[in-house]
């Protein structure tokens, strides 16, 4: 009798545990549809100026993602505030935005590697501007995947202070205007090495878990005032911050360039609250949860040895 009760209940666990599975797989599949088939079969791009605003803030939009979102953004009628660290390449992307969309833009330059003293200029810089959209991009990756005690220290503090400091204290200076207005949207990008602990690049996935559970928490915080909050989770992207490895230097079926991952991604924007942006992105993500983590976290690592030995044997034989 108790083995039959044991077994009863075992197999009232799977039962459950498969409706479980069952029904997580099909909510991401329903979220994957709205997010990246929806946008096409809806006609015209959504007005984005008339459901958040006239005015986007994009951080580190002097490359990659960040620049390639500022224009998608601009091609979509918003007018742009580009903050990033470099002024004349600030000032040759506004001059491109400029040329290519009927915008305003204007540049604010900012080094969040500093950390706190420099949001007292950007706060003094934005005043009178009505923010609706706020795309906290700016990050910092490890040079080389590398082991702990081999990152230098300065880079361990930039990726705290721009990765978490950026992100967060970007989004507590533009909340109050957009919780006075109830409208607005604000995109925290993080990346899928949020997925699991990932081995040479620990402070930088470390760093990323922090953005998901803060944009998870702060939807919850603010969704009363009819403000969207964003979290995208790209996967590889062709960009500089990946030019450790040529293997992530090559745009392909799954490592589209930064122009292509922007266009789907602001497609996805007011659609769904967590994405990767990209739909061959969404593929990947979804295959990459189905092991356990200590799986992912294994195949993690092994990954990040073989960029590891790309990036050596890159470097030029010292004779």
């Amino acid at each position: 009798m108790e083995v039959n009760i044991a077994i009863g209940f075992l197999a009232l666990l799977g039962f459950l545990l498969l409706c479980w599975l069952l029904t997580d797989s099909i909510w991401t599949l329903i979220q994957a549809f709205k997010a990246h088939i929806m946008p096409y079969l809806q006609g015209p791009a959504e007005d984005l100026v008339t459901k958040f605003g006239s005015w986007a803030v994009v951080t580190g939009s002097t490359d990659g993602i960040g620049k390639a979102y500022a224009l998608e953004l601009a091609k979509r009628g918003v007018n742009i505030v580009l903050i990033s660290r470099n002024q004349n390449k600030l000032q040759d992307v506004a001059k491109e935005i400029e040329s290519k969309c009927n915008v305003k833009t204007k540049i604010i330059v900012a080094d969040f590697s500093k950390g706190q003293p420099v949001f007292d200029n950007i706060a003094m810089e934005l005043h009178g501007i009505s923010v609706g959209i706020l795309v906290n991009n700016v990050g910092c990756q490890y040079s080389y995947p590398m082991y702990l005690a081999e990152v230098p220290e300065q880079e361990l503090w930039d990726i705290v202070n721009v990765n978490i400091g950026a992100t967060t204290m970007m989004t507590r200076m533009i909340l109050p205007q957009m919780q006075a207005r109830k409208r607005g949207a604000i995109i925290n990008v993080s990346s899928g090495s949020e997925l699991q602990p990932l081995p040479l690049m620990t402070v930088y996935a470390a760093s990323k878990v922090f953005v998901k559970s803060f944009s998870d928490a702060l939807r919850y915080e603010y969704q009363k005032d009819g403000i969207t909050i964003q979290h995208l989770s790209p996967l590889f992207v062709n960009t500089k911050m990946n030019a450790f490895s040529h293997r992530l230097q090559v745009t392909s079926f799954f490592v589209p360039d930064a122009t292509t991952y922007a266009q789907n991604a602001v497609n996805t924007l007011g659609k769904v609250n967590t994405t990767t942006g990209y739909w061959a992105h969404g593929i990947q993500y979804f295959l990459t949860v189905i092991p356990p983590v200590w799986i992912r976290t294994w195949i993690g690592g092994l990954m990040n040895q073989i960029f590891r030995k790309d990036y050596f044997r890159s470097k030029p034989t010292k004779l």
